[in-house]
């Protein structure tokens, strides 16, 4: 049997799970959101299941609790698609390397880079920092060397190197063979 919700907001979202998220994320049990809020245990626990829509004065406590405006629980999130073969090609530099930008242009916190390297492809001969926070870069197939002034690093399949973008570095596929990698470049 199919439950209807027991109170209308007069919205459409279903808030719930971000709701649930956003409690976890703060470390918040359902009883110590229920005592904050006034609100019972039981109707929380009905709203999180998106069984029961929170009347608009009911969302606007929670939220204000989690610490989050209610539009940020409305507002459906951007979720956007990007397939690797429509995805924008790119050149940071290096030889024998193709590189495919995978999130979307206009997103400056997260920057996920696809990239075949041909054997023996190389990066830059000196070394070079990159415009952000953090660098990781995750081996898919193949082989691959990360060059830091320090150390040269050897990677396989499934390895993961994550190192601050202010880090100086080069890199290379030491084998014939191409080598895949994803290069995920994050800015606080």
């Amino acid at each position: 049997m199919k439950s209807l919700p027991a109170e209308s907001g007069g919205y459409s979202s279903r808030p719930g799970r971000r709701l649930r998220a956003l409690r976890q994320q703060n470390r918040i049990t359902l009883d110590q959101l229920s005592q904050a809020t006034g609100l019972s245990k039981g109707f929380l626990s009905r709203v999180e299941r998106d069984v029961t829509s929170p009347s608009v004065a009911s969302l606007v406590t929670i939220c204000e609790v989690l610490g989050v405006p209610p539009g940020a629980i409305l507002d459906t999130p951007d979720t956007d698609l990007i397939p690797l073969d429509d995805a924008p090609l790119v050149n940071l530099g290096g030889d024998g390397i193709t590189e495919r930008l995978v999130t979307p242009r206009g997103r400056r916190d997260l920057r996920i880079l696809h990239a075949v390297i041909e054997g023996h492809g190389t990066g830059e001969d000196e070394l070079y920092t990159m415009d952000c926070t953090v660098e990781s870069v995750h081996v898919i197939s193949g082989q691959f060397v990360l060059q830091t002034p320090d150390q040269e690093i050897h990677m396989h399949a499934g390895d993961t190197v994550t190192l601050p973008g202010s880090e100086p570095h080069s890199w290379r596929n030491p084998t014939p063979e191409p080598a895949t990698v994803l290069w995920v470049l994050v800015t606080s």
